[in-house]
């Protein structure tokens, strides 16, 4: 019992037999212990450090023991005191861990939050969806969706379109030759969604009641992760983003007419502006959601209609004509 008060079990049998025989002196405590004189000596320099024995008044040169009531009770009190501090040592430990915490969870919302892979997103997605209570804008583009996407955004959309939440959809234009992309669009807008789609398209891009933003960590390949961001500036600016491609985009279901002046689709004008600004066949093709084929045939049908011999003679028409705009 003594020992988890930090008396070894030597000089707790010492003691012991000190307070069961008070007159013993050195000699007769090793006998009645069992141990040598100097292991004698040994245990009462311990107790002597801990203050549970003192010099004897009635017998000069010997030592007697302080009543458990003193000496233990003084032994315990220290114990106490020691416990306190370490203690307090931990709560003070406890307190920085706590700030480091969160600072870093204050970092991670500030910063964004890496989402790795597409079962952390989807995660993410039904959390936010199920939170969310007014709005949810999402940038979508690519010329087609896998259907086991589609599936996911489905399940993910219904519970909050049921509770009114207001949806805003972007797609590129080229979803329209899409069925799956479709067959869903169609979906969003018979409960109560709004579809648009645009020749370009930025980065895919979701936010959810304009507090909660999803970006891709890799824009060329989205399914390696995305970001999660809540800082006001950054979601701010991506809210400006997609008004502003959203202002631009056709409602799905209506069609916009050919320029009356040009005679160019939105497609047209938007690949001779990439393709004037630098961009190759490949690169435009992918901004615009098409294959280099179509891009091909796009920039025939164009040099057709400007009698261009030759794609510069092309670009030096179009511009001549104010048909370029380039990004």
């Amino acid at each position: 019992m003594l020992e988890s008060l930090g008396l070894g079990l030597p000089a707790s049998t010492v003691y012991r037999a000190m307070l069961d025989h008070p007159d013993l002196g050195v000699t007769r405590l090793a006998e009645e212990c069992g141990m040598s004189p100097v292991q004698v000596h040994d245990c009462l320099d311990e107790l002597g450090r801990l203050t549970l024995v003192r010099a004897s008044s009635e017998h000069p040169g010997q030592m007697r023991a302080v009543s458990p009531e003193v000496g233990l009770a003084d032994m315990l009190a220290r114990e106490e005191a020691e416990l306190a501090a370490r203690q307090a040592d931990l709560a003070v430990s406890r307190a920085a861990v706590t700030r480091l915490v969160a600072e870093r969870a204050a970092s991670q919302a500030a910063h964004g939050e890496r989402l790795l892979g597409m079962d952390a997103i989807q995660g993410r997605i039904e959390q936010l969806a199920r939170a969310m209570s007014q709005e949810c804008l999402g940038v979508h583009p690519g010329a087609s969706h896998r259907p086991e996407d589609l599936a996911a955004a489905r399940a993910a959309d219904e519970e909050p379109l049921a509770r009114g939440v207001v949806m805003k959809t972007l797609y590129q234009d080229t979803t329209r030759n899409d069925p799956h992309t479709t067959v869903h669009s169609h979906w969003l807008l018979s409960h109560g969604s709004e579809v648009r789609t645009a020749a370009v398209l930025p980065q895919r891009l979701v936010i959810f009641d304009r507090t909660h933003a999803l970006v891709p960590i890799d824009p060329a390949d989205t399914r390696k992760g995305a970001l999660h961001v809540t800082e006001p500036g950054i979601v701010s600016a991506l809210l400006g983003l997609f008004e502003q491609t959203w202002a631009g985009a056709v409602p799905l279901g209506a069609v916009r007419p050919d320029d009356p002046r040009t005679g160019l689709s939105d497609t047209e004008r938007e690949l001779l502006s990439l393709l004037a600004g630098g961009l190759t066949d490949e690169a435009a093709g992918q901004r615009l959601g098409i294959s280099s084929r179509t891009v091909s045939r796009h920039m025939a049908s164009i040099m057709e209609r400007l009698g261009a011999a030759s794609r510069f003679e092309a670009g030096l028409k179009a511009a001549q004509r104010g048909w370029l705009e380039v990004h």
